[in-house]
């Protein structure tokens, strides 16, 4: 039972790309996560917890992106930026 964010990049070309994984959200991410990721026009494909009485909740948003590589790159660090983590 994995409960950590996954990104995935695969190359497709020279400068393009596809971008699939999930983030693992408590509930005041999801909105901001979503916006940042569609704003940068990656589809969020899912959301939905693994468990049942876990605190805080944990939400899993699936996402997928494909196109310009530095653009979906850039899609999934605004992504990030949105989630409430320590950065030393």
């Amino acid at each position: 039972m994995g409960v950590a964010t996954a990104i995935n990049l695969q190359a497709t070309g020279a400068t393009t790309a596809v971008a699939t994984g999930d983030f693992v959200l408590i509930a005041s991410e999801e909105n901001p996560v979503a916006r940042a990721l569609r704003a940068n026009g990656i589809a969020v494909t899912a959301l939905h917890s693994h468990m049942l009485n876990e605190n805080p909740r944990l939400l899993f948003m699936h996402f997928w992106g494909e196109g310009d590589a530095v653009k979906l790159a850039r899609g999934l660090r605004a992504a990030l930026d949105q989630m409430d983590i320590k950065r030393t």
